[in-house]
């Protein structure tokens, strides 16, 4: 069995920052890709950032600039530095790992439980 868990989201003004953490455990063999996904109310679950095992990085047009994901890969934990936060950041945040279980597992997607990001005007 392997768990995401999630942490770091919180209530900021307009222009302050947040850092958010995700670590997988459990059954794990190896973890390729990373990513960090958005939903805000009434809207479709957006990719915010994702991260390669070897560290190549993909943002949202929306967050470049202000948002650096990165990954701790013995700690099996991906992060998400956001930074000059405006009020359309707001959404649930949910970490996503590509995650093998053993050797001939092909690989499986799993999901956190998601983290509020609210951020006021």
């Amino acid at each position: 069995q392997v768990q995401l868990v999630e942490s770091g989201g919180d209530l900021v003004q307009a222009g302050g920052s947040l850092r958010l953490s995700c670590a997988a455990s459990g059954s794990i063999f190896s973890i390729n890709a990373m990513g960090w996904y958005r939903q805000a109310p009434g809207k479709q679950r957006e990719l915010v950032a994702a991260i390669t095992s070897s560290g190549s990085t993909n943002y949202a047009d929306s967050v470049k600039g202000r948002f650096t994901i990165s990954r701790a890969n013995l700690r099996n934990a991906v992060y998400l530095q956001m930074n000059f936060l405006k009020p359309e950041d707001t959404a649930v945040y949910y970490c996503n790992a590509r995650i093998r279980a053993s050797f001939v597992d092909v690989g499986a997607d799993y999901w956190g439980q998601g983290t509020q990001v609210t951020v006021s005007s």
